[in-house]
């Protein structure tokens, strides 16, 4: 694909480190204290944590886990992330989102990704149907602008008619 957007490193709060990981906050201090996760603090403070860590403790756990029986199935599941990786060329985009122990990873025009306004580090919903990843994008969550063709904030898109 021609470009990505993982230019910046993404900071998660370590409360949404701690969701996505399926542990309590006071697990992911008492990780940072032991040395198996690192953890920034900002200019006001807040521990953030690398989205980077967050994958790499993920992949670690999926390593250790045995894959476990399925015993109840539903036709729709919903998965709640954040968007880890964005690869996209002029015409189609892929999309990874890490969602607790689950990496999912969508296909979708690269118009659909500026329609919904998502970016690595945004909050999605993955609704998985048959072998279809849709993004969703929650209510309340931050959506940014579309890019115009220059790749500036607004415009963009086709003339209105």
């Amino acid at each position: 694909m021609a470009r990505s957007s993982q230019s910046a490193p993404v900071r998660l709060r370590v409360g949404q480190a701690a969701e996505m990981l399926g542990v309590s906050v006071e697990t992911l201090r008492r990780w940072e204290v032991e040395g198996r996760l690192r953890m920034e603090r900002s200019g006001g403070g807040q521990r953030l944590v690398a989205l980077d860590e967050v994958t790499r403790l993920l992949r670690e756990r999926r390593r250790e886990t045995a894959d476990r029986p399925i015993v109840a199935q539903s036709a729709r599941n919903r998965f709640s992330g954040i968007v880890s990786r964005i690869d996209r060329d002029a015409i189609v985009a892929v999309v990874e989102v890490i969602a607790g122990p689950h990496r999912l990873v969508s296909l979708m025009t690269a118009e659909a990704v500026d329609d919904i306004g998502i970016e690595v580090g945004s909050e999605v919903v993955c609704a998985v149907k048959a072998t279809n990843v849709v993004v969703e994008v929650p209510a309340g969550a931050a959506m940014r602008q579309p890019a115009d063709d220059h790749g500036g904030p607004g415009g963009g898109g086709a003339p209105e008619r």
